[in-house]
């Protein structure tokens, strides 16, 4: 990650890791877990490389060529890993980021890589919701967004409750996906299609 002012140095963290190791009750000299300290700092950068990426500028490309298509962009299934910031757990599911062209559509790539940019940072599923949805309207300004995320929580199914199989389900309607009905059915059967999710209003 960029370093900024008062951030802890690759050590400091290594060293908080071999903390967390004693404190759980083993011996981070063991051979085992002599290297885990690195490995972990290594993962959490991968892990958290969303702090470091500007989702705005993500959709700062666009294309007017599109001979007038206006109807619905839809990516489906889009894979998310995120991590709870409660318990610092994995959060693992899938979305559906949706949009209504005006005059003008982004590489369907950059769409998956806005996800990324704020799944991969501390989240809560609701605010990530929001945040790809609101960050997709504002820069694009298309004439509607939807974003649908349904995931597992190992805060709730690996600890706490014990309730695997659980998904939590969100959604962010904006423009046309919330103003007009038909619109919104529509792009719901899309996304129930075979191999889609069985969200429903």
């Amino acid at each position: 990650m960029l370093a900024t002012a008062g951030q802890p140095t690759r050590e400091q963290a290594e060293e908080a890791i071999r903390i967390l190791l004693r404190w759980a009750g083993d011996d981070p000299e063991r051979e085992g877990l002599r290297d885990t300290p690195s490995r972990v700092a290594r993962a959490y950068k991968e892990f958290f490389v969303g702090y470091d990426t500007d989702p705005v500028a993500l959709l700062a490309r666009t294309f007017e060529e599109t001979d007038g298509y206006d109807e619905i962009v839809l990516l489906r299934d889009i894979r998310l890993e995120s991590t709870c910031e409660h318990h610092m757990a994995p959060i693992i599911g899938r979305v559906h980021v949706a949009y209504l062209p005006h005059r003008r559509v982004v590489g369907i790539s950059k769409l998956a890589r806005v996800v990324d940019a704020y799944a991969k940072r501390l989240q809560i599923q609701e605010k990530l919701t929001a945040q790809i949805a609101n960050t997709i309207q504002d820069v694009l300004e298309p004439r509607g967004v939807a974003v649908v995320i349904e995931a597992a929580h190992q805060c709730m199914t690996t600890r706490g409750v014990h309730k695997p199989g659980v998904t939590m389900v969100t959604s962010r309607m904006l423009g046309a996906f919330r103003d007009d009905q038909a619109t919104r059915r529509e792009l719901l059967a899309m996304i129930n299609r075979k191999g889609g999710a069985g969200y429903t209003e």
